[in-house]
C-alpha cells in the first residue's frame, strides 16, 4: 500500500478524489436563493450594483439603497431592463430612522426580507495628521453605525423566522491597518468585529452571519473617494492599486465569491490570493506586518500638514495629464464606466447636506 502512493499517478487520482469531494459537499451547503429577498446597501454602482444583479440571476427579489437618488434610480431601471425585480430607496443609512424606513418599506414591498448585505462605505486617503476629527466620524457614522442601524432594523423579523443571513463586506484592511487609509481602517475593524460577534450570538437561532474582506478590487468606484494632503500623488497609487490586474481582482468575480459565500453560509472569506497571504501572514506575525506597514508608508506621499484640505478624487483625475498613468489605469476606468460609477448628481436625499462617497 505505501509503495503505491510512490506512485505519481496514484497521488493524483487521490487529489482528484479529495477536490471532487470537497466541490460536492461544498454544492451540498448551498442554499437554493430563488424568491429570497436581499437587500443591499451601497448598492448604486460599483460592488454593490453587480452584487444587485448577481443576487437577481439567482432568483432574488432586489433591495437597493444608496444616498444619491438620480444615481440610484439609473442602477435600478438598468437592473429592471434585466429582468430582476428591484425595489430603489434613496437612504442615509448613518441615520437610524432612515434604515428603519428602508426595512419598513422593503417588508412593505416584498413581505420580508431575507438577507441583508452590508456594502456601503466611505475611502478618505492621506496622511494622519492630514485628517480632522470630522472624518474619522464620519467613516464611522457611515460604515459602522450605518451597518448596525440597518442590520439591527432587520433583525427583529429574520429572529422571529429564525432564518435569514447577514453578510458584511469588509475589507482587507479590516486585517491590516493601511497607512492613510486610517479612517476607513479604524470602522472596518469595528464592522469586522461586529459581524464575528453576531456570528457567534446568531448560530444558535438559525442565522447566518458572513463576513467578506475583499483585497482591491477593480470596481471603478476609486473616481468617487476623498483626498487629502498631496492630492494628485495620493491618489495616483490608490487608482493604481484599484486598476492594475495583478494587485487587483475582478468586480464581477469578486460578486460570485460573495454570492457564492451567502449561499454556503460561510464564517469568513478573504477574496484574492494577495489578500490571504497578507492577512495569514499578519495573524501569524502581526509585529513583522506593522513594520512592514511602516516602510509602506515611507513610500506613499509625504504630509503637507493641512489637516482638512480635502478634494474628490474625479476631480484630482481630470488634473493629470499622463498617458502612462492613464494606460496603468485603463482596467479601471474601464471598470468606472461599465458599473454606474459616472460623477454623482447633485440630487441626495433630502436634507442631508453633501452627497457622500460610496463604494
Amino acid at each position: 500500500m505505501a509503495a503505491a502512493w510512490k506512485d505519481p499517478r496514484a497521488l493524483l487520482a487521490a487529489g482528484g478524489l479529495a477536490l471532487a469531494g470537497r466541490v460536492a459537499l461544498g454544492k451540498l451547503r448551498e442554499a437554493d436563493l430563488t424568491g429570497q429577498v436581499v437587500l443591499i446597501t451601497g448598492s448604486s454602482r460599483g460592488l454593490g450594483y453587480l452584487l444587485a444583479r448577481q443576487f437577481a440571476q439567482e432568483g432574488c427579489k432586489i433591495v437597493i439603497c444608496a444616498r444619491t437618488a438620480q444615481d440610484l434610480e439609473r442602477a435600478r431601471e438598468q437592473l429592471e431592463a434585466e429582468g430582476a425585480e428591484v425595489l430603489a430607496v434613496p437612504c442615509d443609512l448613518s441615520n437610524r430612522s432612515s434604515a428603519e424606513e428602508l426595512v419598513r418599506r422593503a417588508t412593505e414591498r416584498f413581505g420580508r426580507v431575507d438577507i441583508v448585505v452590508n456594502n456601503h462605505g466611505i475611502i478618505q486617503i492621506g496622511p494622519v495628521d492630514t485628517m480632522t476629527h470630522e472624518q474619522f466620524q464620519e467613516a464611522m457614522d457611515i460604515i459602522f453605525w450605518g451597518t448596525v442601524n440597518t442590520t439591527l432594523a432587520v433583525l427583529p423579523q429574520i429572529l422571529e423566522r429564525r432564518s435569514g443571513r447577514i453578510v458584511f463586506i469588509t475589507s482587507i484592511g479590516a486585517k491590516i491597518a493601511v497607512p492613510h487609509l486610517l479612517p476607513y481602517t479604524c470602522a472596518k475593524w469595528a464592522q469586522q468585529g461586529f459581524a464575528e460577534g453576531l456570528r457567534a450570538e446568531l448560530r444558535k437561532h438559525g442565522i447566518r452571519v458572513t463576513a467578506i474582506a475583499p483585497g482591491t478590487m477593480r470596481t471603478g468606484s476609486y473616481v468617487n473617494v476623498s483626498v487629502n494632503s498631496k492630492k494628485q500623488a495620493e491618489f495616483g497609487w490608490f487608482a493604481l492599486g484599484a486598476s492594475l490586474p495583478v494587485i487587483s481582482m475582478s468586480a464581477e468575480r469578486a460578486a460570485r465569491y460573495v454570492v457564492l459565500a451567502t449561499k454556503r453560509g460561510d464564517s469568513q472569506e478573504v477574496l484574492s490570493p494577495q489578500a490571504k497571504a497578507a492577512a495569514l501572514f499578519h495573524g501569524v506575525f502581526p509585529g513583522t506586518m506593522s513594520d512592514i506597514m511602516s516602510v509602506v508608508n515611507r513610500l506613499l506621499p509625504s504630509s503637507t500638514g493641512k489637516a482638512g484640505d480635502t478634494a474628490l478624487s474625479r476631480d484630482v483625475q481630470d488634473s493629470i495629464q499622463s498617458r502612462l498613468f492613464n494606460a496603468a489605469t485603463i482596467l479601471g476606468r474601464t471598470a468606472t464606466a461599465r458599473y454606474q460609477n459616472q460623477p454623482e448628481s447633485t440630487q441626495a436625499v433630502e436634507g442631508n447636506g453633501l452627497s457622500r462617497n460610496r463604494q
